[in-house]
């Protein structure tokens, strides 16, 4: 007989990311007052405009290591 597996490990699962993280956590009330682009302005100098690869967004890079520092963690990888 024929019998096809009933699991739900190959079924699609929407998440909302904004779900994730509740309202009153410290990320969301860094974010809101703290306005990054300075980084981005005080890195300009540091990347060429019209060679080589894309860079990586240096306040992305910036905000690993300050949530990295904030919540003890110790990898940068």
């Amino acid at each position: 007989m024929f019998r096809t597996n009933p699991s739900k490990e190959h079924q699609p699962e929407l998440v909302n990311i904004e779900e994730l993280v509740p309202r009153d956590h410290l990320l969301r009330k860094i974010n809101e007052t703290i306005d990054f682009s300075f980084i981005a302005e005080k890195c300009k100098e540091s990347y060429c405009q019209d060679n080589g690869r894309p860079c990586l967004d240096p306040i992305m890079l910036f905000k690993m290591l300050l949530i990295g520092y904030l919540f003890g963690i110790r990898s940068e990888r």
